[in-house]
């Protein structure tokens, strides 16, 4: 009888195991290059049907071999909206082909290569006037940015990307001359004007900006009223300092009930 348990009992183990390995197989049906780098966020991804590259020198100079358009995607692993965008375009068979067939698809971790992160979201702050992550950009096969943007629905991520890379195919010209007039815009960008005006800085404007900021407050659940919520502690800093040289108690109650709920959150670190 003993022996019959053993035997049904290693049975079982095989079954899980197979079940297992299947599960596990059927998951990771594809993998990409980024399966060779060291970042969290860009192993992520590396079973994306999407053919993923790191920025280094091999993948930049693939792009110009091949003379085709680069598709740079910056985010980081705790960003939500870039989670979403993986689930909903990158995990994609159907988008992946589009992307796959027309682009060199490089993954950047923002928190490991912030100076790549910092130029492209320069060229999307121009072009749309607002940036973000997951920070999206088509680039010409020499690197200099065409197109941009944040978070993208799957029918207008895949929209976009067909119409730049006809564009692309029929009149690139166009795109080299948008690229120009883009890179002559980030290059000012660096430039910083002295501003000679005398600071004004007065209670009364304080107190208005305070005022105005206030009406955002979450007092239920600390922080601003949205989400995914963002700590700024500058702003809680300042907020604590302002708060106490007024005398302002329904406000210091807000920052401290604010800071009470970060510490009693999932972000606390318990080490």
């Amino acid at each position: 009888m003993r022996k019959l348990i053993i035997l049904f009992s290693f049975q079982l183990a095989i079954v899980f195991t197979s079940n297992s390995q299947t599960t596990q197989n059927m998951t990771q049906q594809f993998t990409n290059n980024l399966i060779h780098e060291t970042s969290p966020y860009l192993l992520q991804h590396a079973h994306n049907p999407v053919n993923w590259f790191a920025w280094n020198e091999e993948t930049l100079a693939k792009a110009k071999k091949e003379n085709k358009l680069i598709l740079i995607s910056v985010g980081y692993a705790a960003c939500h909206w870039c989670h979403v965008m993986e689930h909903e375009s990158f995990e994609d068979v159907e988008v992946a082909q589009v992307m796959n067939s027309n682009y060199i698809n490089i993954k950047v971790d923002r928190e490991e290569r912030p100076d790549i992160d910092q130029v492209y979201m320069n060229a999307v702050q121009l072009m749309t006037g607002q940036g973000g992550w997951p920070l999206n950009v088509v680039a010409l096969p020499d690197g200099r940015p065409v197109w941009g943007g944040t978070y993208f629905k799957k029918e207008q991520w895949m929209q976009a990307l067909e119409q730049i890379a006809e564009l692309h195919a029929k009149k690139p010209e166009k795109l080299t001359e948008y690229a120009d007039k883009l890179e002559s815009g980030i290059k000012a960008v660096d430039l910083v004007k002295l501003n000679t005006d005398e600071a004004v800085f007065t209670n009364a404007i304080i107190e208005k900006a305070v005022n105005n900021w206030s009406s955002h407050f979450d007092h239920h659940e600390g922080g601003m009223k949205r989400v995914p919520k963002f700590m700024m502690p500058n702003n809680y800093h300042f907020l604590l300092r302002y708060a106490y040289q007024n005398k302002d108690e329904d406000l210091l109650k807000y920052v401290n009930h604010t800071l009470t709920k970060i510490a009693y959150g999932g972000i606390f670190d318990q080490l």
